[in-house]
């Protein structure tokens, strides 16, 4: 089917002669066939013409979990997929947080076969240890093989600093990336929100900065001594943002990425104790957030994440304390962004970090396969259940005012609206 965009305004910075002009986008095949200022539509066209409408290239997601295989009642991977390309996503990054965790090339292969009809490309990451219980290296060549885009134990802090030595000095025979989730086990303790005031204030266990801090810089130093490469994922502290603006300085090969809601809210919103806002990493200070936003325009953080975490009512609705840990994001992504960032901003955020995981980015050009996110980045809007396509309902973002309506996505030749 051949698609039409009419007076669409183009956002990408990667090229001057079409960044902000208002074209016609001919699609033909999953194919970018035309772009002119104006385009007569053929037979058997759709035509997709909305208010104020603007495009750039499909977004990215780095850290996005489901349920499947294992917790299918809060999320399949068809239905997270068709969310992500509602929300404007072309490309995602799963977290293997599955039961069973993928630590095999089987489980590799298992989960790109669930997604292969998806309107939205799905990369797995595997586990860097067997089962992700951090005491033997998986088989991560295997894995690789197979599909896998990098290896990570998902928020299960590494105990054992040989073992993220032996991965990254492993890993550099095949190209392969680390992630490494920054918290000290120990010094975090029993704590449930951001060590400080509000923490005193409410009689919450805090986890103090130093927590991740301190994790943070032990993997820097062994990447130092390693080398090879290595991904942090969801920083929120102001120190980690130096400490990562140091290690670049010195030359290693690190990423690192920030969750969208720790941009958005900070540990204020806590006074209620609603448990929608309990994520791990906690929601942090003022001062923390602030730092935050500026690493991301300085680009000491590279990207942005919605840290999508569907999570059953039974496991939200609950005392704060046995609450579990996790957000749904992926819908309120761009409209959260948008508002705090501003439209080209938040645009290029969303755009970013595929190279990090050898994923190629897509070209808004006449002969390139449309590979596109379609928003409105203008309308004010509150937040409500009615926006929310994740079977999971959990998220923090519900009442909140937002800023910029997403209309969908076009990949794959299929227009997800």
């Amino acid at each position: 089917m051949n698609i039409l965009l009419k007076s669409a305004k183009i956002i990408d910075n990667t090229q001057k002669d079409l960044h902000l002009k208002i074209r016609d986008i001919l699609i033909k095949n999953g194919t970018i066939d035309k772009i002119a200022s104006k385009i007569e539509p053929e037979s058997k066209t759709k035509i997709v013409e909305y208010d104020n409408l603007h495009v750039s290239i499909g977004w990215f997601d780095s850290s996005v979990s489901f349920g499947e295989p294992g917790f299918e009642e809060r999320e399949t991977i068809a239905n997270g997929l068709y969310t992500a390309a509602k929300s404007g996503f072309t490309d995602v990054v799963l977290n293997p947080n599955g039961h069973p965790v993928p630590d095999s090339s089987s489980d590799i292969v298992f989960l790109k076969n669930a997604a292969k009809d998806q309107p939205t490309n799905l990369y797995p990451l595997g586990t860097l240890t067997m089962k992700g219980e951090g005491e033997d290296l998986a088989e991560l060549y295997d894995m690789k093989n197979a599909g896998a885009v990098g290896f990570y134990d998902y928020k299960n802090p590494l105990k054992n600093s040989n073992l993220l030595k032996i991965g990254l000095q492993y890993t550099q025979n095949f190209d392969g990336l680390l992630l490494s989730y920054p918290l000290d086990a120990k010094i975090a303790g029993k704590g449930i929100v951001n060590e400080g005031e509000i923490s005193t204030k409410l009689g919450l266990k805090g986890i103090p900065a130093l927590a991740e801090e301190l994790q943070l810089a032990r993997d820097l130093f062994i990447l130092e001594y390693t080398g090879g490469k290595l991904h942090i994922p969801t920083i929120s502290t102001a120190n980690s943002v130096k400490i990562i603006a140091d290690a670049k300085k010195k030359g290693l090969d690190v990423t690192c990425s920030v969750a969208v809601h720790n941009l958005f809210y900070t540990d204020d919103v806590l006074e209620d104790f609603d448990s929608s806002y309990k994520v791990m990493p906690p929601l942090r200070t003022t001062k923390d957030a602030k730092a935050l936003i500026k690493g991301l325009k300085k680009g000491t953080i590279d990207f942005v994440t919605s840290d999508h975490t569907p999570l059953n009512i039974e496991e939200k609705r609950v005392e704060f304390d046995n609450a579990s840990y996790g957000s749904i994001g992926l819908e309120s992504a761009f409209g959260a962004l948008n508002k705090i960032l501003g439209t080209e901003m938040a645009i290029g955020l969303l755009a970013k970090g595929r190279e990090r995981f050898g994923i190629e980015t897509p070209q808004i050009k006449e002969g390139e396969l449309a590979c596109l996110a379609l928003c409105n980045p203008k309308e004010d809007y509150i937040f409500s259940d009615n926006d929310i396509n994740s079977t999971s309902k959990n998220s923090m973002f519900l009442d909140s005012t937002l800023k910029g309506r997403v209309y969908g996505s076009i990949n794959k030749g299929v227009f997800t609206n």
